[in-house]
């Protein structure tokens, strides 16, 4: 099992979260429920932070990616560290700005962006916005000459380079949706049309080249391209690109089929970024890039751990058992979506021998809502508590009111202390914008 200090086994042999013990989070709270460890978030963006001010003299940032997990308190917890985000919705910038965030440190993703989503973000001052379609730059620019601002801008380009990742999350080949792609010639067209808009200016260019990333090779290879591409720039229209955004995509541990990566091996990437740059800086004779990257799984994926209690267990004799828990498919989308992998223990009994192969199973309706497919467990109870790990990203930002089903609150835990980060959804809110037409009544 992933553990470590902030996340481990007592003597006992129960789960401590950031210094609460598992049984005492679900007596206070219930389940299902998904536990954000905060220690292990801080120290995740201050390494990040570190890294680049040692490894690239400070010259760059790092923006957390809002889309695995946003909430008002991670926004707080980004504010207190000084750290950039990105943002994809509307939704994203209103819940940073509730929360007193400085949205000016914000970049704007999405390959569709609403006309009233890029007025929204103007009127509130974003950072950049990141362009992602070439309809776009006539929009925002439009946009802008109306308010009288000038809005800073990157690209989005597809550098070519395909990590080893899930087919469904790769996102930097040439049919992907995101981005234009440089190898055909749309991201120089991009840059001259925006190069050509009074009220754009252009900061710099992005690249993301997938998710679940663990071999560095990639990274460096985009670079590499990413840096001839701004070269390009160079000598085509005379600019000076003052921005490379590499993206995210560091993997993290799901299973025992991933590495388990330490703050340095993390930090690694990062160095390896970094080091490329430099490298390229000096053989190709390019100016100094500021250096921003913005991961998000890597920051709070394996932050979080999802609490279960365990109702009815079938047991299909010489077939299967399913062990059945009162969450599922609802709070966690990944396993039906992307067929993704979890580990598991049952919470007070970590230390126990694992006595049978099992299924955790959901309680949707649906044959599909299995969130661990096989799983070696002790035997397991009614009313035992299971622990999913590394639930922290795409877990609640993913989950929906399937079946009518609340979505889960998110509790969480630092030095022993345990609160609210989203509140438990009642009944009430389930049913809160419903109506019956007045010709139904």
């Amino acid at each position: 099992m992933n553990y470590r200090k902030s996340m481990m086994p007592n003597k006992d042999g129960e789960l401590v979260i950031g210094g609460v013990k598992a049984s005492d989070l679900r007596a206070k709270f219930g389940t299902p429920l998904y536990v954000m460890d905060v220690e292990f978030i801080k120290a995740v963006c201050r390494a990040f932070k570190d890294t680049i001010n040692n490894s690239y003299e400070g010259f760059g940032g790092v923006a957390f990616a809002s889309k695995s997990f946003s909430c008002k308190a991670i926004y707080t917890i980004m504010k207190s560290l000084d750290m950039n985000i990105d943002v994809v919705s509307a939704g994203e910038i209103y819940t940073a700005l509730s929360s007193g965030f400085d949205i000016s440190k914000a970049y704007f993703h999405g390959n569709n962006k609403l006309i009233s989503e890029l007025e929204y973000a103007v009127d509130n001052n974003i950072g950049v916005v990141v362009i992602d379609n070439i309809e776009e730059i006539d929009i925002l620019n439009e946009i802008c000459a109306k308010k009288r601002v000038v809005q800073k801008v990157n690209i989005r380009t597809n550098p070519g380079v395909e990590a080893h990742t899930h087919s469904y999350i790769q996102t930097a080949k040439i049919d992907s949706k995101f981005g234009f792609s440089i190898e055909n010639g749309d991201a120089m067209v991009a840059i001259k049309s925006i190069l050509n808009r009074k009220n754009l200016h252009l900061n710099g260019v992005n690249c993301h080249i997938g998710s679940q990333i663990f071999d560095s090779n990639a990274f460096r290879l985009a670079v590499d391209v990413m840096t001839d591409f701004i070269l390009e720039i160079d000598r085509e229209t005379g600019y000076k690109v003052e921005e490379l955004n590499m993206g995210g995509g560091f993997g993290v541990h799901y299973t025992e089929n991933d590495p388990k990566f330490t703050l340095d091996d993390y930090c690694n990437y990062i160095k390896i970024i970094a080091m490329a740059i430099k490298d390229a800086t000096a053989t190709k004779g390019l100016h100094r890039l500021k250096l921003m990257v913005e991961p998000g799984r890597s920051i709070v994926g394996e932050a979080g751990v999802t609490l279960y209690s365990v109702g009815n267990i079938r047991d299909i004799k010489g077939i299967k058992k399913y062990i059945c828990i009162d969450g599922g498919m609802f709070d966690n989308i990944r396993p039906a979506l992307y067929q993704a992998e979890y580990e598991a223990v049952i919470a007070t009994k970590c230390f126990a021998k694992a006595e049978e192969t099992v299924a955790i199973a959901g309680k949707c309706c649906e044959s599909g809502d299995i969130i661990i497919d096989k799983i070696d467990l002790p035997v397991a109870k009614r009313g035992d508590l299971i622990a999913v790990f590394t639930t922290g990203a795409y877990g609640y930002s993913m989950a929906s009111n399937y079946n009518r089903n609340a979505i889960p609150p998110v509790v969480m835990v630092e030095d022993g202390k345990a609160d609210y980060a989203v509140k438990p959804q009642t009944f009430e809110d389930i049913v809160r914008n419903d109506d019956i037409p007045y010709f139904l009544k």
